[in-house]
């Protein structure tokens, strides 16, 4: 037998012919031959080599360091059976994070420097910010699910408290943050950097105004939250009055700078219009909170909040919220987050809970999970499949569930269930829903639509009776008066086909005759009817889908609640 065939007993006998030995033994004694076993790690970072890191290292003295350490550590320590070495390297990444000069192995990679450079390097790549969500145990009872609407006049910082809560309650991190600071001072806009959390397309950037409604969610100790933060223009009321349908509790957001407050607040500001249509939307609860508060021309005082405060309860007062129970004000200031999550220091005088304690301890809302499904669709989308938003109003919806998609009594199916992009399997009243439908083209679907369990069908239908308050209109409103409809999340063409009686304000009594017009500040009942088929309920018996606003000229000429559906003669 070839005597190169068998191993040699100890390999020190052995002549080696290929390479001089002294040459092997400097090559080799930079070896570490207790390392761990390699395990390749799949999230690890991509690699970048010291000398090519950029960017201030987080420890660079104790690379030299380490690898003569480790080179001299590996010179001593005598040979040892692998398995052995294993045992005695086991160590976690905890450990690794001290310089490890003096253990086995503690190489240039294994020290906490270079991994968490590469990490950063890798964190610089990623741009998108992701939503963290808080895995919940599957024992945990679910949070009650509230939705709440920023409203009030364009600039008074409803997309900068909304960033600027989702900050503090760790939704976004300091380094998305910081981009924006970065991205925002470029374009000379740095005070705008926390409302880019929420207004997240160019456009909404560029001019600083929202024009969708914007989504993001945080969480409490008790409650999960949706920020639905609703654009302050008036062209784009429209958007607005969607997102207040889905909402269970408003904000309104107030500029206490001066000047500010009082565009808002006068005829053709957005503060009175949002406030009344928010009240339309079925929104029982209102914060009023006093934003800028930090503005040098307001410098936190008690005067300028009082006088904000003064003006405003009438006017809500008018529209139908109840200033005792219905509505909190405070004092905030989006910018810095003063009295949003903690209590501002400036502020001695207000006493109450800031914003986010104070939206943890409002009362449950009651929502009733057995009763029929409905579901009012906000907006619909191709991804593999068709895929629908909304916020489900009541009843319940489980996977694979059978549903009828109404006016057009569409069979379709649930195929997968997500509650703010978090997936489940089902879904209780007031979560806001993704609902991944099979049985339906994404082209037969409208804003406004609405999904309904096969039992109990929602009513739908072009006639019907209302009771209708004119809130503001230049001259007098007789039968055949076009205008726009907005009734839950759909928008929808309406002519007033008759007028069949005026409602007295005060005593509630209903004229014997048939008025022959309406003019701003009446109430009356009349007939009308939508150029295409809706679906719509009486306010009696289901109010989320019964209540609907008309406007006409980009104004709100009227809010009226569905009192009954007429057949139609056919």
């Amino acid at each position: 037998m070839d005597p190169r065939d068998t191993a040699p007993d100890s390999w020190e006998q052995e002549d080696d012919v290929e390479a001089p030995t002294d040459q092997l033994q400097s090559a080799l004694t930079g070896l570490n031959v207790n390392a761990k076993p390699f395990v390749p790690n799949i999230n690890a970072p991509e690699f970048v080599p010291t000398f090519l890191q950029k960017g201030p290292t987080e420890n660079p003295d104790s690379y030299g360091t380490d690898t003569v350490a480790s080179v001299g550590d590996s010179k001593t320590i005598a040979l040892m059976e692998n398995g052995e070495a294993d045992a005695t390297t086991e160590e976690t990444w905890e450990q690794k994070e001290e310089p490890s000069g003096a253990e086995p192995g503690g190489g240039p990679i294994g020290d906490g420097g270079p991994a968490e450079d590469a990490q950063q390097e890798m964190e610089e790549e990623e741009e998108a910010p992701t939503p963290k969500v808080a895995p919940t145990p599957p024992d945990a009872p679910k949070k009650e699910h509230v939705n709440v609407v920023f409203i009030g006049h364009v600039d008074a910082g409803k997309s900068t408290i909304g960033g600027q809560i989702m900050y503090l309650t760790g939704m976004v991190d300091k380094r998305t943050l910081e981009k924006y600071e970065r991205e925002a001072k470029e374009k000379n806009r740095e005070t705008w950097y926390l409302s880019w959390a929420l207004d997240t397309n160019q456009e909404e950037r560029d001019k600083g105004k929202t024009v969708e409604v914007g989504r993001a969610y945080f969480e409490t100790e008790k409650k999960h939250f949706t920020i639905l933060d609703a654009p302050g223009h008036k062209s784009f009321v429209p958007n607005m009055i969607g997102g207040a349908s889905q909402a269970d509790l408003a904000v309104l957001v107030i500029s206490a700078r001066k000047g500010e407050f009082e565009t808002g607040f006068e005829k053709g500001g957005q503060t009175r219009e949002h406030a009344m249509l928010a009240k339309t939307a079925g929104v029982k609860h209102l914060i009023v909170l006093i934003n800028k508060m930090d503005d040098p021309t307001v410098n936190w005082s008690l005067e300028r909040y009082e006088e904000c405060k003064e003006k405003l309860v009438p006017f809500l007062k008018k529209v139908g919220f109840n200033p005792k129970k219905d509505i909190h004000f405070m004092p905030c200031s989006g910018l810095t987050g003063a009295n949003l999550k903690e209590p501002a220091e400036q502020c001695t005088w207000y006493t109450g809970l800031p914003f986010i304690p104070h939206l943890d301890s409002l009362p449950n809302f009651n929502r009733s999970s057995d009763g029929p499904v409905r579901l009012p669709i906000v907006d619909k989308y191709k991804d593999m499949g068709t895929v629908i938003l909304g916020k489900l109003e009541s009843g319940s919806i489980s996977k694979a569930q059978q549903l009828v998609m109404m006016p057009n009594r569409h069979t379709v199916e649930v195929l997968s269930l997500l509650s703010d992009d978090v997936e489940t399997d089902d879904a209780g009243p007031g979560e806001n829903l993704k609902l991944r439908l099979k049985g339906i083209e994404e082209e037969e679907i409208l804003p406004g639509f609405i999904l309904c369990n096969a039992e109990n069908l929602c009513h739908s239908g072009r006639t019907f009776d209302a009771q209708i308050v004119i809130i503001e209109h230049k001259s007098i409103i007789c039968p055949g008066y076009n205008a726009v409809l907005h009734i839950h999340t759909c928008i929808e063409e309406v002519q007033i086909t008759a007028l069949i009686c005026l409602v007295d304000k005060k005593t509630g009594e209903k004229s014997k005759t048939r008025p022959r017009f309406v003019k701003q500040d009446q109430v009356c009942i009349a007939r009308l009817r939508t150029a295409g088929t809706i679906c719509l309920e009486t306010f009696k018996d289901f109010p989320q889908m019964g209540r609907f606003t008309l406007r006409d000229e980009g104004k709100t000429i009227a809010i009226g609640k569905v009192l009954k559906l007429v057949p139609e003669k056919d």
